[in-house]
């Protein structure tokens, strides 16, 4: 019996399909984690920047909660 899908795939999977479908040796794919790694990193690290900003942190403030 075949599974139906609950969901379309995302914009992302889409992408990664076509990539996969012309198919790319295994330093090409191990490259191409690294760089996603780091895009979703640098996003985070983002994140993490406004919300120090947003709530006033500063290093004095987790130092004296230690």
């Amino acid at each position: 019996m075949l599974t139906e899908l609950k969901a379309p795939l995302s914009n992302v999977q889409l992408e990664l399909l076509k990539l996969y479908s012309v198919g790319i040796d295994d330093q090409t794919l191990n490259d191409l984690k690294k760089e996603m790694a780091q895009f979703f990193l640098k996003r985070l690290r983002q994140q993490a920047d406004a919300v120090w900003v947003e709530k006033e942190y500063s290093d004095a403030f987790f130092e004296s909660s230690k």
